[in-house]
């Protein structure tokens, strides 16, 4: 564990002229090494960190940046795990229940429907997208990053879809689907048989994979290999700022 270096008060004094030319201060900085802790705000520079260290900030004490090892291989692996678990999990019936010598499977986004044809609109709506479609771009997405993040220059859209992946991570809640699933079985337990299915199982193993998957993934990695598309006019207007100060 390593306390990020406190970056000087004298160098982030903008000189009068500069601030002139807002729209530099617009554009990413170049040293990439300089972050605002998102707790305190306190400006500092990462130290070079060995895998599996991290980084904390040394006025709140807030986690920065943590090295992980491997990431990209490893957050690749764990997401084609949770793309077939996911894949299974909504083609095959996730419960049974067997009443009066009678039997009903359904799967995921069929019990989405059966709540849509009760009248529940709303709930349907929330699980559908919830358990169905949340997981799914989650899953997408990290995919799409981590697949283009093993380009030797991976380009502008990587870091677009990045910025996007957080809030499918928000609204994925396959785990509070399988709590309210459970709450259910048990109530119904004493009036028919419960038979689970494959998918249940498999929804189980995907609330671990998916965690695993977050736990494994290290942005930061992917920030510092993208090539921004504005990054020839940000060093193009850095200089004309430059000589415009010093002449």
């Amino acid at each position: 564990m390593f306390h990020a270096s406190v970056f000087s008060r004298h160098t982030c004094v903008v000189p009068p002229k500069m601030r002139m030319y807002g729209a530099v201060f617009n554009q990413p900085v170049s040293d990439t090494s300089l972050i605002g802790c998102p707790q305190c705000d306190l400006l500092q520079r990462l130290p070079a960190l060995a895998p599996g260290a991290s980084a904390r900030c040394p006025r709140c004490d807030h986690e920065l940046w943590r090295h992980r090892e491997d990431s990209l291989n490893r957050t690749l692996a764990l997401t084609l795990a949770a793309a077939a678990l996911y894949l299974l999990a909504n083609s095959v019936p996730m419960l049974g229940l067997t009443v009066v010598g009678r039997q009903a499977f359904t799967t995921v986004f069929g019990g989405a429907v059966q709540l849509w044809h009760d009248g529940q609109q709303i709930v349907a709506g929330l699980v559908l997208f919830s358990a169905v479609i949340a997981p799914a771009l989650q899953i997408g997405l990290m995919l799409a990053i981590v697949l283009g993040a093993h380009r030797q220059r991976p380009p502008a859209w990587v870091g677009k879809l990045l910025r996007y992946h957080p809030t499918t991570r928000t609204w994925s809640m396959i785990e509070v689907m399988l709590i309210g699933v459970m709450v259910a079985l048990i109530k119904i337990a004493e009036l028919a048989t419960v038979i689970p299915g494959i998918a249940l199982f498999a929804l189980g193993a995907l609330v671990f994979v998916l965690a695993a998957m977050q736990a494994a993934f290290d942005p930061r990695e992917v920030w510092d290999r993208i090539e921004w598309a504005e990054a020839g006019a940000r060093h193009t207007a850095a200089g004309n700022v430059t000589a415009e100060v010093t002449s």
